[in-house]
């Protein structure tokens, strides 16, 4: 045990050092923070910790599968064509075994083996209509929706004691690594959003990443399933790569991040944005209680900027685009609050909003159980 300990600590001093001087050499440092921001030291809790039954606010789970989750276990996204997506089946089923709530879970599975693993390896297709014959019209995967799933078929094998959770995790785990995870990277461990589509020699500009797939709560346990692959070292590129990813004066990153020829900027062909995608990057690493204050620094600074609210930028010019008004999209500020000041959840932010849609409420309920499992304590004011 102490010398895979060892090997862990030497892998992440390894990439922290190798994207450091990646980054240096782009003229990027901590330093590229708000500068309004006084520097804080974090007191954060990065323990790896088992998710199953860790969500006490059963009644939200409940009203949630009840609008979200159809009989046969197909989670549905209002706001997108009434869609389904193998990163929705994921929140689901994450949310399911938190709650302790086999049936579903098993339902939920059930609909995503039959009806996205139709690729011909184990990875999901991305999305499926109603509107289409066949359901799925596009092949290609996502890699957060195939992590998400992964993560919550190891905690499902954990708490309920089920080996074939655990196999199927294993499968899909394993796959992640050998297709979409560039290890040897120079610049660390590189995730690609999809098999298809984002390497270098599939764009000019590629490699392209998107930070809001690294899902720093699920690394840190998806060494159930698959021990042998650098979790830990995903984690510290994900974080490193937050620091060089700074564009524009309020310092976000966008959406789409282009690596190519050791450079970072953000990527041809979509909006330079800080938007839907990119608010899920506070949301995990808080979820998973890691970065330091250089890493929280700028999403701190854009979820204070206006209490009560957050809003879509343009990160070139740090112009407001989109009010984001639904109440999930608030709980991520209210999440950093909690772990960067340990404040008290504002009393209308404690319970998902009936009117909101699939994904803000899937981020809300996302908040809700980072809370509970890592800073309880926020709400007990």
């Amino acid at each position: 045990m102490r010398i895979l300990k060892a090997i862990a600590t030497a892998s992440l001093l390894l990439a922290s050092s190798t994207i450091a001087s990646w980054a240096q050499a782009q003229g990027v440092t901590p330093a590229n923070v708000p500068v309004s921001e006084p520097r804080r030291v974090l007191s954060l809790d990065a323990r790896a910790m088992p998710l199953g039954g860790t969500f006490k606010a059963v009644q939200y789970w409940q009203a949630y599968k009840a609008r979200f989750v159809t009989n046969t276990g197909r989670v549905v996204d209002t706001a997108n064509d009434l869609i389904s997506h193998s990163e929705g089946q994921g929140y689901a089923m994450l949310l399911a075994v938190a709650a302790n709530d086999r049936p579903t879970f098993d339902r939920i599975w059930t609909w995503t083996r039959a009806n996205l693993m139709v690729r011909d390896d184990q990875l999901m297709a991305w999305r499926w209509s109603p509107n289409h014959r066949p359901g799925v019209s596009d092949m290609n995967n996502a890699s957060d929706g195939d992590i998400l799933v992964a993560w919550a078929l190891a905690e499902a094998g954990e708490l309920w004691a089920d080996v074939s959770y655990y196999i199927a995790g294993r499968r899909i785990a394993v796959e992640v690594g050998r297709k979409l995870v560039l290890f040897k990277a120079q610049q660390g461990a590189l995730l690609l959003p999809a098999v298809n589509g984002f390497s270098a020699g599939d764009r000019p500009d590629g490699p392209v990443i998107n930070l809001s797939y690294y899902v720093f709560p699920a690394f840190a346990r998806l060494y159930l399933v698959a021990p042998e692959l650098d979790w830990n070292g995903l984690t510290q590129t994900g974080l490193d790569l937050m620091k060089a990813a700074r564009f524009g004066p309020q310092s976000l990153p966008t959406e789409w991040i282009s690596i190519r020829d050791n450079g970072i900027k953000p990527a041809d062909g979509f909006p330079a944005q800080f938007s839907y995608n990119s608010i899920r990057i506070p949301l995990y690493m808080a979820w998973a209680g890691v970065g330091d204050w250089d890493s929280y620094a700028p999403f701190y600074a854009w979820s204070t900027r206006k209490r009560g609210s957050v809003a879509a930028i343009e990160v070139s010019s740090g112009r407001e685009v989109e009010q984001l008004g639904e109440a999930g999209y608030s709980s991520i500020a209210a999440l950093l609050s909690c772990a960067v000041d340990q404040a008290p959840i504002p009393a209308n932010l404690r319970a998902p909003r009936d009117a909101d849609n699939y994904y803000p409420t899937t981020l809300h309920m996302m908040a809700l159980l980072a809370i509970q499992m890592r800073y309880a304590s926020c709400l007990r004011n």
